[in-house]
């Protein structure tokens, strides 16, 4: 399993980098026929209010599955360290909880979908009488004042059944997975709602509507 260890407009010293290689490399060690490799980021921003905000890092394993990420962010490296991998370790105990809480999840039920609230698109009742000046931005055409900031990527991807949605958000810590239905082909989106409860919304391409139920 390869360890590797950088540092963004930061320096990690040949001491550090050999304690958190050797620590991950025992923390991690039931997983050693999964991960590939082990990737260590530290991004360093000096923060102008909290300092806590200082010293970001970021852990990422590779290997035969998904993807397992977490980050944290502290005034130091080795406290940032320190809350990036217990965040990864709860992650991967939450994944296997939910295997454990969630085995016969199709034969017993399936999840239901939360419709939209339609509210929110609705028109403001007062207009504003001066027409505000339209520009375009990275594609995308804007009315009125800014700053629009669009941060558009591009992921390689397969489809995916439910089970394997759910546990790579898991996996990857995030609140909602983007992926699309195996069975399906339809664009969807998991997302966690209470304790091991969650969401599912699909999307159909064709212009069709579908009736979504809570």
């Amino acid at each position: 399993m390869e360890v590797t260890i950088t540092g963004r407009h930061c320096t990690i010293t040949d001491e550090l980098r050999e304690q958190i290689s050797e620590r991950l490399t025992d923390s991690i060690s039931k997983l050693k026929d999964r991960v590939i490799r082990v990737e260590v980021e530290f991004t360093a921003h000096p923060a102008k209010g909290d300092p806590e905000d200082d010293i970001r890092c970021e852990i990422t394993l590779r290997g035969k599955g998904p993807v397992i990420r977490a980050s944290a962010q502290a005034a130091d490296k080795r406290t940032a360290m320190d809350r990036a991998e217990d965040k990864l370790m709860t992650q991967l105990r939450r994944a296997a909880d939910r295997r454990k809480h969630n085995r016969g999840l199709r034969e017993a039920r399936s999840l239901a979908t939360v419709p939209l609230d339609l509210g929110l698109l609705k028109k403001p009742e007062e207009e504003i009488s001066n027409e505000p000046e339209t520009k375009t931005v990275a594609g995308i055409e804007v009315t009125g004042d800014g700053p629009l900031v669009v941060r558009e990527k591009v992921f390689d991807t397969q489809p995916l059944t439910l089970e394997q949605a759910l546990d790579e958000m898991e996996l990857v810590g995030h609140d909602f997975f983007l992926y699309v239905d195996e069975q399906t082909l339809q664009p969807s989106v998991v997302y966690r709602r209470k304790a091991y409860n969650y969401g599912v919304i699909h999307l159909n391409v064709d212009g069709s509507v579908t009736k979504a139920n809570s």
